[in-house]
Formats: C-alpha cells, structure tokens, sequence
C-alpha cells in the first residue's frame, strides 16, 4: 500500500518572508515621502495627490525619507546576500529563456500562468524579480547623487548631472511602484501566495 507523504519545509524560510515585508514597509514610506518632496519642486507638468504624500512639508518628507532609505538599503543588502549564499539567486532565477519568457507572458495574459509549485518561479517571475533588484539598485544610486552630489560628482557626470538624476529616480520609482500593483493584482488572483508569505506555507 503506498502513503502519500505531504512536504511540510516551508515555501518560503523566515528570513525571505521578514525582509519582503520590511522591502514592502520601506517602499511604501519612500514612495509617499518621495511624492511630498517632488511637490515641493515639480519637474513634470503636473503634482501628486497631496492625501497621498507622507510627511507633511519638506522637511517632513525627507526625513521619513532618510529613515527609510537605509531601512532599504541594509534590508536590500541582507535579501541580496543570503540570496547569492545560499545559492536561492542562481537557482531560483537562473536560467532565464526569451523564449520561455514569451511563452508564459502569454499564458499570464489569457490568465492561464500556472502557480502549481508556489517554491518554483515562472518566467515572468523571475524576469520581474531581477527587474526589481536592478531597479532598487539604480533607485539607491540616483538616489546618492540627490542626497549627496558633491561627494559623488562621477556617478552624477554618469547620469547627466543632477536634474537628470532626479528623473532616473523618478522614472525608477514609478516603475517600482507599477510592478507593486502589478504584483498586488497577481496576489489577489492567486490569493494563496500571499498566505505562503505570512506563514510560510
């Protein structure tokens, strides 16, 4: 008579499920403090709702953003290490096809992406993850160039200078804030990988 065993290892270990929730936390305090201080001096043609800014005033703002600039950085730092450690980096988005990346961003359009083994990552998955580590990394460096100028006249010559890096900021962080509610979506039709988050299973 066969048994069927039930895995009970955990989908997602401790230290993945605490710093994405304290990524999360960071990104929502960056975001709504970074509307309030692009309010204060607006270089496209338009402001962002002021109920969605956090801060108050300017000063406000940039210390919420201060504060949580190195909650992201040192969180980010801690996911990105244990990541390549524990070898979790090559084997969870390594490799990456075009081909196969194609194939499931179609099937994720006609809503037919499978999300039968939550430990593994689709295509599209992995494409986006790595997205939003290089992302955050190019968030931290305009980033620097915007809190520091003086002290990183290279980075800031690279990306032509310092109006220009407060766009690459900007830019990034629209990009970061869609691929939240992109993936905000995703957990509400597949509303298990949310519980996988919380308890690990």
């Amino acid at each position: 008579m066969h048994t069927h065993v039930v895995s009970t290892a955990a989908i997602h270990p401790a230290w993945l499920r605490i710093t994405h929730w304290l990524n999360a936390v960071a990104v929502v305090l960056l975001a709504t403090s970074g509307w309030r201080i692009y309010n204060a001096a607006p270089f496209f043609p338009f402001e962002l709702p002021r109920a969605l800014t956090l801060g108050g005033w300017l000063g406000g703002a940039l210390q919420w953003h201060f504060a949580a600039m190195w909650l992201l950085v040192a969180n980010g730092l801690l996911y990105l290490l244990i990541n390549i450690a524990t070898g979790r980096l090559r084997r969870q988005f390594f490799p990456l096809s075009p081909r196969l990346l194609l194939d499931d961003f179609v099937s994720a359009l006609k809503g037919r992406l499978a999300h039968a083994d939550l430990r593994h990552y689709n295509m599209v998955q992995r494409a986006a993850y790595l997205f939003v580590m290089l992302d955050c990394i190019v968030l931290v460096l305009s980033g620097l160039v915007l809190w520091k100028s003086v002290q990183f006249p290279m980075l800031r010559e690279l990306m032509g200078g310092y109006d220009s890096a407060r766009r690459v900021h900007f830019i990034a962080m629209a990009l970061l804030v869609g691929f939240v509610g992109v993936h905000l979506a995703m957990v509400a039709l597949v509303p298990r990988t949310l519980l996988a988050m919380l308890r690990g299973r």
